[in-house]
């Protein structure tokens, strides 16, 4: 099985300024506060927190997946765009090489964003995706990001 290739698109109402701010520039502090019952922590394990960091993302008790290692790729602060790695985790790693994740926020005529993601799955020699568990992923995604977009909306002048 080659690489499978996912594209979405989703509109926030918040700036791409402080959408990126939250999602890439502290949500190592910001998201497990916003989102406690999902996020536990998130550790730095290797790195400065530029292209090379390895971090390691904890997800609160009761959760399906219990860890996730990620390595960010590139980040460009300019151009609203972050690219990393999922390089280890449990359970779903155990049939990927990696997974790798474009995000690019852009300006929509209504003063809000445009996220836009690609993703990348890439198996290992043997292993199968499972495309319903993508899918169900993508909704959880959909879910964090509209549930920060809530806390921002709710929470004016946080993280200005």
């Amino acid at each position: 099985m080659g690489v499978l290739t996912f594209e979405r698109e989703m509109a926030a109402t918040i700036p791409p300024t402080k959408m990126f701010k939250v999602f890439v520039l502290e949500s190592d502090t910001a998201i497990p506060k916003i989102l406690p019952q999902v996020v536990k922590n998130v550790e730095i394990i290797e790195g400065n927190g530029g292209p090379g960091t390895i971090k390691k993302t904890s997800f609160a008790e009761g959760r399906e997946v219990k860890y996730v290692q990620t390595q960010i790729d590139a980040t460009d602060k300019d151009n609203f765009t972050h690219c990393y790695s999922a390089i280890g985790g449990d359970p779903w790693m155990d049939a990927l090489e990696k997974v790798s994740y474009e995000i690019k926020m852009v300006s929509s005529s209504d003063g809000g964003s445009i996220i836009k993601t690609t993703t990348k799955y890439y198996p290992k020699a043997n292993g199968e995706i499972n495309e319903d568990q993508i899918k169900i992923g993508a909704e959880k995604a959909l879910a964090l990001f509209k549930a920060v977009e809530a806390y921002l909306l709710a929470n004016p002048d946080a993280y200005n």
